[in-house]
């Protein structure tokens, strides 16, 4: 069964379509008509099933050493779940996963923010 196209995210300045552009086996690619966003979903089935959530986000942005020359920046955020074949269902999996969700973006992102400045 595969995820409803297109797909949506919100990456601060309101929320960019993502249309399918690539289906593979046991993975999709959406992206933005622009090209700058990602979003990739993926499973690889081996010794332990690991699924993973990951965008992937290009910007222009001056150069901090020759500010009137613009270059290309790269970023990725994501998610995995890598889980046993047997002992968890999907029921608890997405529940350990909604719980770390939650803690991140409790009190308006506080501890995601922390983590994203280097803390732990």
């Amino acid at each position: 069964m595969a995820v409803s196209e297109p797909q949506s995210i919100d990456i601060g300045a309101g929320a960019v379509s993502l249309p399918r552009v690539s289906v593979g086996q046991n993975t999709s690619t959406y992206t933005s008509a622009d090209g700058n966003l990602s979003y990739t979903i993926s499973h690889q089935y081996k010794s332990r099933t690991r699924r993973v959530a990951r965008i992937d986000v290009r910007k222009t942005a001056p150069d901090p050493l020759m500010p009137a020359t613009n270059v290309p920046y790269t970023m990725s955020a994501y998610v995995v779940m890598d889980v046993p074949k047997v002992g968890f269902s999907a029921t608890e999996v997405k529940a350990a996963t909604a719980g770390l969700f939650a803690n991140l973006t409790a009190a308006t992102n506080a501890n995601l923010i922390k983590v994203s400045q280097g803390e732990n």
